[in-house]
């Protein structure tokens, strides 16, 4: 498996990009950074789009990708996948007609650029030789991370934002996770206002990686708010946890 990193910024800053992670160049986590990474022929080859919740600093790249692939003129629909309570919100709140047009029925109700795809929690869809499985996660929002399997039976695990929690972890269960892509947004010293908005300073993230048995092979941080990128890296290096890693716009991961 070949994730490209778009995007793993906790906010929009110039060079800072926010969440998104192309799995083979076909299948999306997040739409924080679409359209203003790849260029026209890659967008066309995107078709599948797991969200794992409907902030804006996830969604965003979805509205711009239908217009691009409406003006190129092309029958590629795409899919948008998440668990109901996010499908409802983006079909709601933002391909609702005045926000944006609403994409799933153009260029008619047949043929929508958009097709919008309710995933339950724990159920599993398989696309392009993957089993992909949503878990819910901690956050102030009604979330999902993304659970990946290949044929292989290598696996990766996707957060999103999340804030701590048991719940995920034993519902996952003792499957292992290769590769764990898991935010930390506020340095240690905002570990409360982390709990309450549902996300991980380095100090939380540490009792989050203890709860997972097995531990994954390899951790990638995301989701860090730029304002305070020194001193996340700076608190995430002194855990002194070996398969720890930051991780960076425009890296490549193979798991």
């Amino acid at each position: 498996m070949i994730i490209k990193v778009l995007g793993c910024s906790g906010a929009e800053f110039p060079g800072h990009n926010p969440s998104s992670f192309l799995l083979d160049d076909r299948i999306l986590f997040d739409a924080g950074s679409l359209t203003n990474i790849l260029n026209e022929k890659k967008q066309l080859k995107v078709k599948h789009i797991f969200i794992t919740h409907a902030h804006l600093d996830h969604v965003t790249g979805i509205p711009f990708l239908a217009e691009n692939l409406v003006l190129k003129n092309r029958l590629h629909q795409v899919n948008i996948i998440g668990i109901p309570p996010v499908i409802k919100a983006i079909k709601r709140n933002l391909l609702n007609g005045t926000i944006w047009p609403d994409f799933t029925l153009i260029p008619d109700s047949r043929h929508g650029i958009l097709k919008l795809i309710e995933l339950k929690l724990k159920n599993s869809i398989r696309i392009d030789g993957y089993t992909i499985t949503p878990y819910r996660v901690n956050h102030s929002v009604q979330a999902a991370g993304y659970l990946v399997e290949d044929k292989k039976e290598r696996r990766f695990f996707y957060t999103g934002d999340t804030g701590p929690s048991d719940t995920t972890w034993k519902e996952i269960g003792k499957k292992p996770i290769h590769c764990l892509i898991i935010e930390v947004s506020f340095p240690n010293r905002m570990g409360g206002f982390a709990v309450k908005t549902g996300h991980l300073t380095p100090l939380l993230i540490k009792k989050e990686i203890e709860k997972i048995k097995p531990r994954p092979e390899r951790i990638y941080v995301s989701h860090m708010k730029p304002q305070f990128f020194k001193t996340i890296q700076s608190e995430i290096k002194r855990l002194q946890i070996p398969q720890l890693k930051l991780l960076e716009d425009g890296e490549t991961i193979k798991v």
